[in-house]
């Protein structure tokens, strides 16, 4: 909860790249551990809620896959994948290849989303790659700017996170 309160305030976006892009990552990896613990999968397991789109859940796995499996990378705006390095120890198909095959070409996606600090609709354009099958690189960037790209991958979490947790003692009444 405190990595979100910290990605989500305006202040973060002030910071230097790299060190933005530590924070991201951490976020990401607290998020994918607490999916492991038991009691939390089951409940959302048990609970789906069909809320999210499944392209949406798609973009939030690929940019969780992408920044945890290949740390290479020190800022967002450098970060890219292709079908040879996303392939390269295994024999099937992984998530990201597959959704951005599927995805291939289908131009420009829009969500938004409410932001209660700002107390306003912020509104996000996802871009899909034209040329990922073909062996071109894919920029994270060029998918999703840094910013959007974390700001939906945040509420992202805590939207599914929040409905799991039986309460949540916020002062600031500012998170939700």
């Amino acid at each position: 909860m405190d990595l979100f309160g910290k990605i989500i305030d305006n202040g973060f976006w002030q910071e230097e790249p790299n060190h933005r892009f530590l924070e991201i990552k951490e976020l990401f990896a607290v998020y994918s551990e607490i999916l492991k613990y038991p009691p939390v999968r089951w409940v959302i397991d048990s609970n789906r809620r069909l809320n999210h789109s499944t392209v949406g859940r798609g973009v939030f796995k690929l940019i969780r896959h992408v920044l945890m499996h290949f740390p290479f990378f020190e800022k967002w705006d450098d970060v890219w994948i292709k079908k040879s390095l996303v392939n390269l120890y295994s024999t099937r198909h992984q998530f990201i290849d597959r959704f951005l095959s599927t995805n291939e070409g289908k131009g420009q996606l829009e969500y938004r989303f409410w932001e209660p600090r700002k107390r306003k609709m912020t509104h996000i354009a996802i871009t899909f790659p034209k040329d990922y099958t073909k062996g071109e690189k894919v920029f994270l960037r060029d998918l999703l700017p840094e910013e959007d790209g974390v700001k939906f991958s945040a509420i992202f979490m805590w939207n599914i996170l929040k409905v799991q947790i039986q309460k949540i003692k916020d002062t600031e009444d500012s998170i939700e």
